[in-house]
């Protein structure tokens, strides 16, 4: 499927706004920077390469509207706390002298690193299987075939897959939302699990690998990605069963030496009590939006440069580098 959730056109940045789908597709026109930074906080962007290729383009909106580039750089790093690939995609296009070209040639580089991934990744199965993942790393997540959904994809292409098992994501559900419906579009088979339903899949059924992208990745190896990921790396190590991260190398950031030092996005009340349909029930909310593996369960991460095993050692890995 060539979904592309991003383009330029004319002097505009147009995004398919996340919050509307599967039920619609909606195109959100960004005409400044501000309203780039909105759509990312409101998540109608979402996934991390994602959020970078967008924060790039809304920088050379700010540059070619002859805004204050320094302050547009500085409140579109805030928008999004956890995922390092948007200080990587802000940096390199505030370091470039065309905004423009520089985001363009992200956009075009994040496409090219997610094909290798899959590649890379594929290499991993030994079986046909099926293949577990959590939350959305897709098209709408990188704008290419995606990091774990991309390792998905190049095994359906290979005949090494039966089907993707999707846990649902709570608690605004990317997985059975999003996650599903780029499977559906491209029409490889997937089946749809609650997220507590993961161990017990495990052990009854058969799952040849568990694929999950990444937000953030420290130089230990320690991994953020959307909550939930940790009780289900747990799962998979008590069911001898490999759990693999995909991401690009601008995932990674050296600079964090473990995952103690990756700021955590604690999202809004309403996102989780909006589940309940109820407006009875006036509890208390903790709404974490990712949590953190640690580098002793994940067996492999894999980046476009290849695939790497525990003990990792990421400390001379800068996420600003590009590749």
């Amino acid at each position: 499927m060539e979904l592309q959730p991003v383009r330029w056109e004319g002097n505009s940045l147009f995004v398919l706004d996340q919050r509307f789908l599967p039920e619609e597709e909606v195109w959100l026109e960004c005409k400044t920077w501000k309203d780039v930074a909105e759509a990312i906080r409101n998540m109608a962007v979402r996934g991390a390469p994602l959020i970078g290729i967008a924060a790039a383009y809304g920088l050379a909106l700010a540059q070619r509207q002859g805004e204050n580039v320094k302050f547009a750089y500085e409140e579109l790093s805030k928008t999004r706390p956890t995922g390092v690939n948007l200080a990587f995609a802000l940096e390199r296009t505030i370091n470039s002298s065309d905004f423009l070209e520089e985001a363009q040639k992200i956009h075009r580089e994040e496409r090219e690193r997610n094909e290798k991934i899959g590649k890379h990744g594929v290499t991993l199965l030994k079986n046909r299987g099926n293949i577990m993942t959590l939350c959305n790393t897709g098209s709408l997540a990188t704008a290419g075939i995606g990091t774990a959904l991309g390792v998905i994809r190049t095994a359906f292409r290979m005949g090494m897959l039966n089907e993707a098992i999707v846990l649902e994501t709570r608690p605004r559900l990317q997985g059975a939302k999003l996650t599903a419906w780029e499977l559906q579009k491209d029409e490889i088979p997937f089946r749809i699990i609650t997220d507590g339903a993961a161990a017990y899949y495990m052990k009854t059924k058969s799952a040849e690998l568990i694929v999950t992208g990444a937000d953030c990745i420290a130089a230990n190896g320690d991994t953020a990605n959307k909550i939930g990921t940790y009780a289900l790396a747990i799962q998979a190590s008590y069911h001898n069963i490999p759990f693999v991260v995909a991401a690009p190398s601008s995932t990674i950031d050296s600079r964090k030496h473990s995952g103690d030092e990756i700021p955590i996005e604690e999202r809004g009340v309403e996102e989780v009590m909006n589940i309940l349909h109820s407006s009875k029930i006036k509890g208390n909310v903790w709404n974490p939006a990712f949590d953190v593996t640690p580098a002793h369960l994940i067996s492999h991460i894999v980046t476009e440069n290849g695939i790497y095993s525990h003990p990792y050692d990421f400390r001379h890995v800068y996420s600003t580098q590009g590749v």
